[in-house]
């Protein structure tokens, strides 16, 4: 691995330590990534709905495959000099070693950290057994060991309707023994749950906001105890919303008043790479 890609998880650790909350947005393409490093943000995470969507799928384990993502994240990667964290779902298998494999082949991207989630994808038993999960995680956070890479171990259970505080917390408390650096319990919609779980775990804590329900401004989450904010898919359906929008509006009144919120193009265009094809057939 390279010093950048070093320099890059340095600069991603430290700002899980300094005080008060960052943002970190999810990009779903090169493009995105590009727009929104030039913005400002410190750091960026990938988001597997955001891309499914762009590539006319559904975000779910049974769609989206390990190489594609991993493609994806590479591409995002080289878009941007920031630190880029990755959403790995549930690992690409239920096996650790399987989890293990795939932290190594992230870091192969140039990614500095990303996630392993306890969602099993399947209706009937959505969340992994703890023992199992925190296994998965204690074999995700072995392939981290000495590398550039912050793991990231997620417990689902408020995204599978299954709204229990205390195990959520148990289990965060499991993956952070396993060896997980970050954790994240997407979901939770009440303030005073994140503050409690926050006060309960040894690490810092992701959440996301974006997602349907209560939503808190950065220094509500900061004074609860959060370390880390993302956006999930709620950038990418923001984006798509403002599409289907334009579109109903020709279809429906065959007017195009769109236009004067769009970005101006020099504008994008600036924004994007500047890299000339040598060569065109």
């Amino acid at each position: 691995m390279s010093d950048a890609q070093r320099e890059k998880f340095e600069r991603f650790r430290a700002m899980h330590w300094d005080k008060g909350a960052f943002l970190i947005p999810n990009p779903w393409d090169a493009g995105t990534a590009r727009i929104l490093t030039q913005l400002g943000f410190q750091a960026l995470a990938t988001t597997s709905a955001g891309y499914a969507f762009s590539v006319g799928k559904r975000d779910s384990h049974a769609a989206l495959t390990r190489a594609e993502i991993l493609e994806n994240a590479r591409r995002i990667v080289e878009a941007t000099h920031l630190p880029v964290s990755a959403d790995l779902e549930d690992g690409f298998g239920t096996e650790p070693a399987i989890c293990a494999e795939t932290i190594e082949m992230a870091i192969e991207t140039g990614l500095v950290g990303g996630s392993i989630e306890d969602a099993t994808g399947h209706p009937h038993a959505p969340i992994y057994e703890t023992v199992l999960a925190a296994e998965r995680i204690a074999a995700a956070a072995d392939a981290t060991r000495g590398k550039p890479f912050l793991l990231t171990a997620r417990a689902e259970n408020y995204l599978w309707g299954r709204h229990n505080l205390a195990d959520t917390i148990e289990r965060l408390q499991a993956y952070s023994e396993a060896g997980a650096h970050v954790l994240y319990a997407p979901g939770l919609s009440d303030l005073n749950d994140i503050r409690t779980l926050c006060r309960e775990v040894d690490k810092p804590v992701n959440v996301v906001m974006g997602l349907v329900g209560p939503t808190f401004t950065v220094a509500d989450l900061a004074e609860a105890g959060v370390k880390r904010i993302s956006v999930g898919g709620s950038l990418a359906r923001a984006a798509l919303g403002a599409m289907m929008r334009a579109a109903e509006e020709m279809l429906e009144h065959g007017t195009f008043r769109y236009a004067k919120d769009a970005a101006r193009p020099g504008t994008i265009t600036e924004m994007m790479s500047d890299i000339k094809l040598t060569e065109r057939r």
